[in-house]
C-alpha cells in the first residue's frame, strides 16, 4: 500500500471521512473478524474499525509562516507517535495554526499518532522539515517570537507575551531541547512544578503552553 496508509479507531476513521484525505476502504465488525482487523492494523486497539486512506498530506514549513498571529508548536525529535498524536489533539482543539516536526529521528503521522490524536491530525496543518533550527531561523525572519520549553528556565509561560506570531518549541522528556535548537530560540520557558516528579510528559507540557497562549489571546 505504497500510495495509501492504514488508520484505525472510531474517531480517526470518522475524522478522516471529514478531513483532507480520501478514505479508500473500510473494514468493520461484524463484516470483518477481529483477527482480520488486528492483522490489517497491527493493533488490538482498533475499536472494531480499520480504514485504508490516502497518505497524510503534510504541508511545507513555509506555509505556516505567513499567517497573521500564528501559533505553531514545534517538536524537536519527539519519537513516540502517541505523544505526537496527543500534542496534535491539544493543538487542534485550541485552534493552533499547526505543528512542525523533523523528517528524521522523530515520530510521523502514523496510525498510532492518528489514534492518539482522536482524529485531530486530519484537520491540522503539520509540516515536516529537514532541520528544526533552520525553520526557527525562517520563523524569526517572518516575525515570529520563538519560545523553547526548558525545565531550568527562570520564566513561566504566564510571565511572557505569547500573543502575535509565536512558536512554542518542545523536546523529549529524557533530553529536552537539543543545544542548537535551544540556542535558536528567542527565550526559554519553564512550567513551575511543586511535586517530586522531574518533568512533565511532552504532550502535557505542550497543552499547558498552548492553552496559556490561547488564554492570552482571548
Amino acid at each position: 500500500m505504497a500510495d495509501s496508509e492504514i488508520i484505525y479507531g472510531r474517531n480517526p476513521v470518522e475524522e478522516a471521512r471529514k478531513g483532507r484525505r480520501r478514505v479508500l476502504r473500510v473494514w468493520e465488525v461484524p463484516e470483518t473478524t477481529e483477527t482480520k482487523l488486528v492483522d490489517l492494523c497491527g493493533s488490538t486497539d482498533h475499536q472494531g474499525i480499520v480504514a485504508e486512506v490516502e497518505p497524510f498530506p503534510y504541508v511545507a514549513g513555509s506555509e505556516l509562516l505567513g499567517i497573521d498571529d500564528a501559533l505553531v508548536v514545534v517538536l524537536d525529535q519527539v519519537q513516540d507517535p502517541r505523544n505526537l498524536g496527543a500534542v496534535c489533539r491539544s493543538a487542534e482543539a485550541a485552534g493552533a495554526t499547526g505543528v512542525v516536526i523533523p523528517d528524521r529521528r522523530a515520530a510521523s503521522v502514523t496510525a498510532a499518532a492518528a489514534k492518539a490524536s482522536a482524529g485531530a491530525v486530519e484537520h491540522l496543518k503539520i509540516a515536516r522539515v529537514r532541520n528544526i533550527s533552520d525553520w526557527i531561523s525562517e520563523a524569526k525572519d517572518a516575525g515570529f517570537w520563538v519560545w523553547g520549553a526548558d525545565g531550568t528556565a527562570s520564566q513561566a509561560p504566564w510571565q511572557v507575551d505569547l500573543t502575535g506570531k509565536t512558536a512554542l518549541v518542545l523536546g523529549t522528556e529524557e533530553k529536552g531541547l537539543r543545544p542548537r535548537v535551544a540556542e535558536s530560540c528567542d527565550g526559554l520557558l519553564a512550567i513551575p512544578q511543586a511535586g517530586k516528579v522531574d518533568s512533565l510528559n511532552v504532550s502535557v507540557a505542550a497543552s499547558v503552553l498552548i492553552f496559556e497562549a490561547i488564554r492570552q489571546r482571548s
